[in-house]
């Protein structure tokens, strides 16, 4: 039999299958994580269904906020009077869960498929404008004490099932040190409460290519840089997705993580230690 060259390869799993652990297998497998590199996770919703199987079942909530893309499918199904609110309301809860994932629907597939395919599986990492599009998305679904977090550079949400968000901004750059202890510790700290972490960083040592930070559960992806930033916003901007862990909580250990990894930083730094090595 001859060899067969492929791009990608595509894992479908059973409706309710917990997706961590196939994240969790290509990043921490030294085999795996040599032959493959993690994509885009695409979770599809059951529009007629959703609203039920969101509240019974806390693992679609859990697929919802490890998504990448989502795909929302069967509004045809739904009653004509009712569709425009429901599909309104449903993509609303869908964003209150995972604010960075776009979410499209299968009538644009059925009209565009190559477009949507590639919104659905755009890689942030490789592609500046993927990048803009899921940190616009984070950061554009502020609520409307956003004027007043702003000033302390975060805004804290509370989800259902135990989801919360918390965005991390900071206009100085980090440098390299400080970085690598925030994900260290990040790691080690919330562990496998910590669903998705999404990020572009602006790394002092490295002016006008920002660090692209993507992560599931308790393991972070090797960091990636994009080799320009996607717009004239520099901030760096994290977005950390977790689950039962309240929301006042997440920000005060975040914020908490940062500081000391930041003062840590310097303080080595102003020591007269060797320059830090660039993160991977």
């Amino acid at each position: 039999a001859g060899e067969v060259d492929f791009n990608h390869v595509v894992i479908e799993t059973s409706g309710l299958a917990e997706a961590g652990p196939i994240l969790q297998a290509f990043l921490s497998e030294p085999t795996l994580e040599g032959l493959f590199r993690m994509g885009a996770v695409v979770a599809t919703v059951d529009a007629v269904n959703a609203e039920a199987t969101l509240a019974d079942h806390p693992v679609s909530v859990r697929q919802v906020a490890l998504a990448d893309s989502i795909l929302l499918t069967k509004t045809d199904l739904l009653e004509p009077a009712e569709r425009a609110a429901r599909k309104a309301a449903l993509i609303a809860r869908l964003g209150q869960i995972n604010r960075t994932a776009p979410v499209l629907e299968s009538d644009d597939l059925a009209a565009d498929p190559v477009g949507v395919m590639r919104k659905l599986m755009a890689d942030p990492r490789e592609d500046p404008q993927a990048a803009k599009s899921w940190m616009e998305a984070a950061l554009g679904a502020a609520p409307t004490h956003e004027a007043a977090d702003a000033e302390h550079g975060h805004e804290a949400h509370a989800h259902d099932s135990g989801i919360a968000s918390f965005n991390l901004i900071r206009d100085e750059p980090l440098p390299r040190e400080a970085l690598n202890l925030l994900l260290t510790s990040l790691e080690k700290h919330l562990g496998a409460n910590l669903l998705r972490v999404k990020g572009l960083v602006n790394v002092r040592e490295e002016p006008g290519q920002p660090a692209v930070i993507q992560g599931a559960q308790h393991l972070l992806h090797n960091l990636t840089w994009l080799p320009e930033w996607p717009d004239e916003d520099q901030r760096t901007r994290i977005v950390f997705i977790t689950q039962d862990l309240p929301a006042g909580e997440l920000e005060e250990m975040v914020t908490l993580l940062d500081r000391v990894a930041h003062r840590t930083a310097l303080a080595r730094m102003n020591a007269g230690g060797a320059e830090p090595a660039r993160p991977i």
